[in-house]
């Protein structure tokens, strides 16, 4: 959060629309794909200017223009000016801590979503896509380069089902729907994560799985901030009027919203699973000093009164009768030892250890 808002201090000061790149770089040079399809057709491309994109959204057919990359505020306003696209929609694409939301400018609809994706070090990263959808032109905007969208562009090659009998706006249900379906495989993985963590909590507690288990409920607060606004997003696209959006494929995003109920359904479960695996952590951890406590009370307890006779004899009065008796010393022995025997076959009997 911190870093986000030290990024977003670069605006200060400038007036709407100003373009600047706030988010991390994660390629040196942004990457243009383009792809143009229809029933009949399938054509691949990567050009490397955004003048080679000019007059691609009046050729026959649809086309889908990805970028990834966005470090390239020049390459992205030229793309902008080329497909009519608002200053402040650029800005919002270039600031890549939006959360998810929809735009309807009635030319074109602006489309936000987030993808998340565990690093190899199990830290939750996220990442802005954007999409523009247009009249028989599609824009989709990515901070890397990644194969988040390479399930879509295989539907296209191999002409599966009707993603390219349909039009745009079914492309974009299947861009939409590939990243919804990346919130399944990572709740999969946390789901694994939490499973094992409850497992080895039975067995023992330690300081670092009461990490463990701050770390996994910070990434579902982190999760779910994401999807509240995209479930309204969604919820928008289904109602939605525009003429961008075919009646017929409302019932699609219909169903995108129903997996996001069920993601979010299941998120709250694994918040909860983890307020219990916290409470566990605490009662086991107090249980342990209650333990070790009720030991050290018992053990205080016996030698109370072995102190107490230690004590006694220790002191140097001349007048003891004991100190005369030739089996004075062991005969304090026996009385401590009884003491003790005693004490402990009490303590037994009352079960308290």
């Amino acid at each position: 959060m911190t870093s986000a808002l030290k990024k977003r201090s670069k605006k200060a000061g400038l007036s709407p629309g100003t373009l600047i790149h706030i988010g991390n770089t994660y390629t040196e040079k942004s990457k243009i794909t383009v792809i143009r399809y229809d029933e009949n057709l399938f054509e691949k491309k990567e050009v490397s200017y955004a003048d080679d994109l000019r007059g691609e959204k009046d050729k026959p057919g649809k086309v889908w223009i990805n970028i990834d990359g966005l470090q390239d505020v020049a390459l992205l306003e030229n793309v902008g000016n080329l497909f009519g696209l608002h200053p402040l929609i650029l800005e919002d694409i270039l600031n890549t801590n939006q959360r998810p939301k929809i735009e309807d400018l009635t030319e074109y609809l602006y489309i936000v979503l987030r993808n998340f994706h565990h690093h190899e070090t199990d830290t939750l990263y996220s990442e802005q896509v954007s999409i523009v959808l247009g009249k028989n032109f599609i824009l989709s905007f990515q901070e890397k380069e990644g194969a988040l969208f390479e399930p879509v562009r295989e539907r296209l090659r191999s002409n599966k089902g009707k993603i390219r009998k349909a039009g745009s706006d079914y492309l974009v249900h299947a861009l939409i729907d590939n990243v919804v379906d990346n919130y399944f495989i990572l709740l999969e993985d946390m789901e694994e994560r939490i499973e094992k963590l409850e497992n080895d909590l039975v067995k023992q507690t330690s300081p670092a799985k009461l990490q463990s288990i701050h770390v996994l409920k910070r990434e579902l607060i982190f999760l779910r901030k994401s999807l509240w606004p995209l479930r309204e997003t969604i919820s928008s696209l289904q109602r939605s009027d525009s003429p961008l959006i075919d009646e017929p494929n409302a019932l699609y995003f219909k169903d995108i919203f129903d997996h996001i109920i069920a993601i979010i359904d299941t998120v709250d479960t694994f918040r909860d699973m983890l307020s219990g695996m916290l409470d566990v952590y605490l009662s086991s951890t107090s249980m342990k000093l209650n333990e070790v406590m009720k030991v050290l009370t018992i053990i205080a307890t016996i030698f109370m009164p072995l102190t107490f006779l230690a004590g006694v004899y220790g002191m140097n009065f001349k007048y003891m009768p004991e100190l005369e008796w030739p089996w004075g010393y062991f005969g304090v022995w026996v009385v401590m030892l009884t003491i003790a025997l005693g004490m402990l076959k009490f303590f037994r009997r009352k079960q308290w250890f």
